[in-house]
């Protein structure tokens, strides 16, 4: 006779199981979910991890930062900034780290301090590159631009990713 107690612990372990096992990718063993970006000028985002499923979308911006949220074979399913996503062959995108201006006219720092001077000012849409991050702020570059923005006018880095 089994008791609710020992019942609730058992489902309670076999429920986190799966979790634990989620947050490493199946072939790449990279964390779940990480940012990467789209390598090409093109890339197909499709219904399934498949050539054979229908295309819903095509990203048409070259170094856009994407989520991956899981892995099969050699497919990544992605995420953009407005939450829609699909299947994208791993061959088009990239480690390279990249984010995306969330703030129209945000102002890069000289330094990770809104008492610094000023460098440049990004319009929301700019594609960054990424560099270094404190819990609070990222340093990134832009169009022959340099400086420190606060993380939470990005998008492509995660709330409490550090980056040496």
């Amino acid at each position: 006779m089994k008791t609710p107690l020992l019942g609730a612990v058992l489902v309670g372990l076999l429920l986190s199981v799966p979790a634990l096992a989620q947050d490493r990718g199946p072939v790449t063993n990279l964390p779940l979910p990480r940012f990467v970006s789209v390598k090409s000028s093109e890339a197909n985002v499709r219904r399934g991890p498949s050539l054979t499923h229908r295309i819903d979308w095509v990203f048409k911006r070259k170094d856009m930062p994407v989520e991956i949220t899981a892995e099969y074979g050699h497919w990544r399913q992605v995420r953009d900034r407005d939450g829609a996503g699909g299947w994208v062959h791993y061959s088009l995108l990239s480690g390279v780290r990249t984010v995306i201006v969330d703030q129209d006219m945000l102002d890069l720092h000289v330094r990770p301090d809104e008492a610094t001077a000023t460098t440049a000012r990004l319009e929301m849409g700019v594609i960054a590159a990424l560099e270094d991050c404190t819990p609070d702020w990222c340093k990134v570059s832009a169009g022959g631009f340099r400086g420190w923005a606060p993380k939470a006018r990005l998008w492509g880095v995660a709330p409490d990713e550090i980056r040496d």
